[in-house]
């Protein structure tokens, strides 16, 4: 039972990452790593941003 739990939550971190759910994570760990003296931005801060950016700049994508 337990290597079904664990396989399903494998996916869903692969399926995340896919629909670029981490992507939050990742840009504080890159913040973290590259000496940012400057707070990052909240979670809402980054999403909004990465949107706009999306929305003046597209790019192929499905949707």
């Amino acid at each position: 039972m337990n290597t079904i739990v664990e396989g399903f939550r494998g996916f869903a971190r692969y399926l995340g990452g896919v629909m670029g759910a981490d992507a939050y994570q990742k840009y504080l760990e890159h913040h973290a790593a590259s000496g940012h003296r400057a707070p990052p931005m909240t979670e809402r801060e980054f999403w909004r941003d990465r949107t706009d950016r999306q929305d003046s700049n597209p790019q192929g994508r499905c949707c």
